[in-house]
């Protein structure tokens, strides 16, 4: 045959495996009331094992690894229906709906707020802008805001999560899950990093530089070319700057951001020091209680699954068939266990979406552990 005709006869093919792939979905969403009634679970793997092996020998040696996509594809879609369409009662969907039905419309300009570090930190720059008419408070380290947030005496937190060029900070991702805490907003704030020093001090003085670990990740290629220098992390990088500026030593510097030179009486030494131009930190705005404001888009989450070849997989394929676009995902080992690892995931969608309650209740299900983060909006600074 012409290519012309093998075209016509694919389409032919093709209408009618779309008549056959709505048939079988009408009869699945019949299965899901049958198990409604019979509150019988979405997920039977004894059924999908020989249902697999039956489409194996038929599909034979040439075809039987699309064969098998296929399949295993059809049953991702068949569980995503019946989930969506079955009831759930489970304590985080009802959290959820409760999130959906108290929605609301304006995230708030003022409160108390918790930053990391001190005058001039990067983390008040993003709460500043996060709450234009906010109550700064002050703390020392990520612990610190976290447990203000949690006993009441701030209602809200900022903390950074990660660094366009030098990851995630583990810290607080570690933070969310053993405090309980929930991300009610982000913001990507961009980050210039700089040498400062005291007036006078010239680069061949400098013999010490101050920062947080963050900062002197991002400028690492800059400070691998110094020679003997002591590199000190610190809490902050506003916190380094102030201990330049205290010190008697003038070859002592830090790296921070402009605004610290002028607040620490500080001179720019070399304001292009950072490994890459695009430097982005993205910021957590954290609250004690799960909260849900108008237009969040993206969702947060902690899971992690058996340690058996294909259970990532299967996690990621439930996400598919509901449509849900997930755009993070990153591992981390569970701390005092032999190579199992945990997952932090962000997804691109609304608790309003359809399917996504269903999806974040089949997950917590299915998965060894799992924590829901929030559904929230992530703004630019």
């Amino acid at each position: 045959m012409e290519l012309k005709e093998i075209r016509q006869e694919i389409d032919r093919v093709d209408d009618q495996l779309l008549a056959l792939f709505l048939q079988r979905m009408e009869l699945v969403g019949q299965v899901a009331e049958a198990k409604k009634h019979e509150s019988t679970p979405v997920y039977d793997p004894s059924r999908e094992r020989r249902i697999l092996e039956k489409v194996h020998k038929a599909a034979g040696p040439a075809q039987e690894k699309a064969a098998h996509q296929l399949f295993c594809k059809l049953m991702e879609l068949s569980k995503a229906q019946q989930a969506a369409t079955l009831p759930h009662h489970s304590a985080l969907s009802e959290m959820l709906h409760t999130m959906c039905a108290n929605e609301q419309q304006l995230f708030p300009q003022t409160g108390r707020i918790a930053c990391s570090g001190i005058e001039g930190s990067h983390a008040q720059a993003a709460a500043d802008a996060l709450f234009p008419r906010g109550d700064l408070v002050h703390m020392d380290g990520f612990a610190a805001v976290f447990r203000a947030v949690k006993a009441g005496l701030c209602q809200y937190g900022v903390v950074p999560i990660e660094n366009s060029n030098s990851g995630s900070v583990r810290t607080v991702y570690d933070l969310l899950r053993q405090e309980q805490a929930f991300v009610v907003r982000s913001i990507r704030h961009s980050v210039r990093q700089v040498l400062l020093a005291k007036p006078g001090t010239k680069l061949a003085d400098i013999h010490t530089v101050f920062s947080h670990e963050q900062a002197l990740n991002q400028c690492s290629a800059f400070l691998s070319e110094l020679d003997r220098v002591d590199i000190v992390p610190c809490t902050s990088t506003a916190h380094a700057a102030k201990r330049a500026s205290e010190s008697k030593d003038a070859g002592v510097a830090a790296i921070a951001s402009e605004d610290c030179a002028k607040l620490y009486g500080l001179r720019v030494i070399n304001d292009a020091i950072q490994n890459h131009d695009n430097n982005e930190t993205r910021f957590l705005c954290i609250a004690k209680e799960p909260k849900l404001f108008a237009g969040a888009n993206r969702i947060s989450l902690m899971l992690s699954c058996a340690n058996r070849p294909g259970a990532l997989y299967e996690m990621i394929a439930k996400i598919s068939a509901t449509g849900v676009n997930m755009c993070k995902l990153e591992s981390a080992p569970i701390s005092g266990s032999s190579f199992t690892y945990r997952f932090y995931m962000d997804l691109e969608g609304s608790l309003h979406q359809e399917g996504v309650i269903a999806l974040l209740d089949d997950l917590q299900r299915t998965s060894e552990t799992f924590t829901f983060l929030g559904n929230y909006t992530e703004c630019i600074g």
